[in-house]
């Protein structure tokens, strides 16, 4: 009932905040004070080594709950223990959520009402002294007085100051939400003067705060991408501008060119072809231009290959893409994926596929190529009655690179063609042979057991163990043999707890439980029930200072 009207149950909170947090939270029910209830979310404070504020969403039943907290866990966007306590003090009060609710539409709307019905003097009153108070307000409403008064003096000095991150001092991850707002702030002075009638200056202004916000962007940790959100609202004032302003074609051009190519785009990754209707035929020549100008000065640089590219592909033709793909051939083969797929798309599937075979040729020694691309020369043999091609593609790439995957691609094909017992028998000595000669020491185990395992082999799996299976590929094999070889695999379990004791935390102690969970069925299915149970014993009081694992132990019922 309490999940279906907050849109999140305790399960959901552990989920998002992990098993540490969430008992933690538990400790801090009764610090919880000041819950308010919103239309989506609610509010609190939680009083822990200092004073929280803490906000939550009442989502969904599709989606997980989210939080916010200023304490420094929570700054550094953790679901922390303040925010367990404030969702479950709001479940345990969930019967009186729909009447909270419904009290907080009538405060907005009695706020509304209120509004409505005050004077012009009142409202200037009112205005006035929330202004002498709020300095950010404060601000906000002169910044727009200054753009609805074409004071581009005070705009500009306004805007560049709310863009400068200086006052941002530690530049981490909890500042960018404040910066980002203050970035909306200045895109929104620009969008007021650009509806003033000033749109030339509106560009200039937006160019500058483009420029400083790229040198600025590299400073912040804008994980959430808020601030990048907030920059890409400034670059689209910028194109309004221009619109506008009727900017100069070629002059665009140029400032669009410097801009994609320079330091400073990944703020507000600009992408030039959002301009074309502004550039217009003049402007697009002078784009192409200067981008194969750039593209002549530094032929491997990322930025001017994207530029180019993108110019070539609006312009659709698709012999000239090839031919500027095929000027910087990824060495894995991905280039050649695009090429087969630029003229796939245009209705040439042969000349596609002799690409793609031709990616899958050039690349045959390479122990990684791209997947994508083995994947679609397959995929196009398949469909052209190919099978025993498909075989040999998997086959060159299984030899190439000796991994699980490659041999499960094998394996899938090979079944296709009705070849699979011959094939298995040449990968399964190839991997032999890898064993013997240690080739690429397997690290994680070798795949020749992973092979055998993943082929339901169990039997050769145990006679090709000894000595080469590392813990993982042990444990599943005793998975995999608990009702047929019990006495095997519970020797397997009981070496892998004995190597699992010393490692603390909430994971390895689940992980030992598990074990001891799976030794305690072999021992039943072995008749010795007596002989774990005194193991079990010996186990506890060894380790039982350890008392997260003794809870942990209790709660498996070990």
């Amino acid at each position: 009932m309490a999940r279906k009207v907050v849109g999140f149950g305790e399960d959901d909170l552990r989920a998002v905040a992990g098993a540490r947090s969430f008992e933690r939270g538990l400790g801090y029910l009764d610090a919880v004070s000041g819950l308010e209830v919103g239309e989506s979310s609610v509010t609190a404070v939680v009083h822990g080594t200092d004073v929280y504020e803490v906000e939550l969403t009442l989502g969904g039943d599709d989606s997980p709950p989210s939080g916010w907290c200023d304490c420094p866990y929570g700054q550094e966007g953790n679901f922390c223990k303040h925010c367990v306590a404030v969702g479950l003090t709001v479940l345990r009060r969930a019967k009186t959520i729909p009447h909270q609710r419904a009290a907080a539409r009538a405060r907005a709307s009695g706020l509304e009402a209120w509004l409505t019905a005050l004077s012009r003097d009142e409202l200037l009153a009112l205005v006035r002294e929330q202004i002498a108070e709020d300095r950010g307000l404060r601000r906000r409403l002169e910044l727009r007085a200054a753009a609805a008064c074409s004071d581009l003096g005070t705009v500009r000095e306004r805007v560049l100051a709310l863009i400068d991150l200086r006052p941002f001092a530690r530049y981490e991850y909890a500042d960018a939400p404040g910066y980002a707002q203050q970035v909306a702030e200045a895109a929104a002075a620009l969008c007021a003067l650009t509806a003033d009638g000033r749109a030339a200056q509106a560009v200039g202004l937006a160019e500058e705060a483009i420029r400083v916000l790229g040198e600025a962007y590299g400073e912040i940790d804008d994980s959430d991408g808020v601030v990048g959100e907030a920059a890409a609202a400034v670059a689209e004032v910028h194109l309004e501008a221009c619109a506008v302003a009727c900017t100069d074609p070629e002059h665009l051009a140029e400032w669009l060119v410097g801009q994609v190519l320079g330091d400073g785009n990944d703020v507000t990754d600009l992408d030039p072809l959002d301009y074309a209707e502004v550039l217009g035929s003049s402007g697009l020549a002078r784009l192409r231009q200067l981008a194969a100008e750039a593209r002549r000065r530094r032929p491997s640089g990322w930025a001017e290959r994207y530029l180019m590219e993108r110019l070539v592909e609006a312009e659709g033709d698709v012999d000239a893409l090839v031919a500027l793909y095929a000027q910087n051939l990824d060495p894995s083969g991905a280039t050649h994926l695009r090429i087969a797929e630029e003229l796939e798309s245009a209705g040439r599937v042969d000349e596609a596929l002799t690409w793609a075979e031709r990616g899958i040729r050039d690349r045959a020694a390479e122990t990684y190529i791209d997947g994508r691309l083995v994947d679609y020369v397959c995929a196009r043999y398949a469909q052209a009655g190919r099978p025993v091609d498909v075989v040999g593609v998997r086959r060159d790439r299984f030899r190439a690179e000796r991994s699980l995957a490659a041999y499960q691609q094998l394996r899938s094909a090979a079944q296709a063609a009705e070849c699979w017992e011959t094939e298995r028998v040449a990968a399964l000595a190839a991997l032999r042979e890898d064993v013997r000669s240690e080739r690429g020491g397997w690290y994680g185990g070798p795949v020749l057991i992973d092979a055998l395992l993943d082929d339901g082999d169990v039997d050769a799996a145990w006679r090709e163990a000894a000595g080469l299976a590392d813990d993982r590929q042990w444990e599943q094999l005793a998975d995999l043999s608990r009702e047929t070889r019990p006495a095997e695999a519970l020797a397997v379990y009981l070496r892998l707890v004995e190597r699992r004791k010393e490692p603390t935390g909430d994971r390895a102690y689940e992980h030992v439980a598990r074990l001891l969970l799976r030794a305690r069925d072999c021992h039943r299915a072995l008749g010795t029930q007596e002989a774990f149970t005194v193991y079990l014993a010996g186990l506890r009081a060894e380790l039982r200072r350890r008392r997260k694992l003794m809870s942990i132990l209790d709660r498996y019922g070990l």
